[in-house]
């Protein structure tokens, strides 16, 4: 029997986003969980990559490799931040049926068109998330403005 709490793959998607940080990235990070288990992980790593898209969500979508409709349809994704237009739209594509939320104060995603095609999107505005990414944009605010395409 799996004894894997969601509040423990929330914690995961937290120690992705520290990882970045300690990188010297942004404070985002994921994990794709399918059954009980974690299928891929990740954290943004636009900064160490040089990349456009590598948010937490992607990096964690990339990281799972290449799975079929089924499993992408019976995943949860959890995230730290709310996600934004990208990954939301990989989300969908991908046919995502449930995504947990960090927290969506410093940034609020397209959780409304998540919800309008039928994903489940819950937000538990996670003290962790909100003080990784408060701290980072006081720090970082040139960088996550980049991020976020402003």
């Amino acid at each position: 029997m799996d004894t894997t709490t969601p509040d423990q793959f929330m914690q995961a998607a937290i120690e992705e986003a520290r990882q970045g940080l300690a990188e010297g990235g942004i404070p985002i990070g994921s994990v794709l969980v399918h059954e009980g288990r974690v299928i891929g992980r990740g954290h943004n790593r636009r900064v160490q990559s040089g990349s456009a898209i590598l948010h937490g969500e992607m990096d964690a979508l990339e990281n799972a490799g290449r799975q079929p409709a089924s499993v992408y349809q019976a995943a949860t994704l959890y995230t730290t931040l709310s996600p934004c237009a990208m990954c939301s739209g990989a989300i969908l594509l991908y046919g995502i049926g449930k995504v947990v939320v960090g927290e969506n104060l410093t940034f609020l995603g397209e959780e409304e068109l998540l919800r309008s095609r039928g994903v489940e999107v819950s937000v538990v505005q996670s003290h962790d998330c909100q003080a990784l990414m408060r701290d980072f944009i006081a720090a970082q605010p040139q960088l996550w403005n980049e991020d976020i395409g402003r």
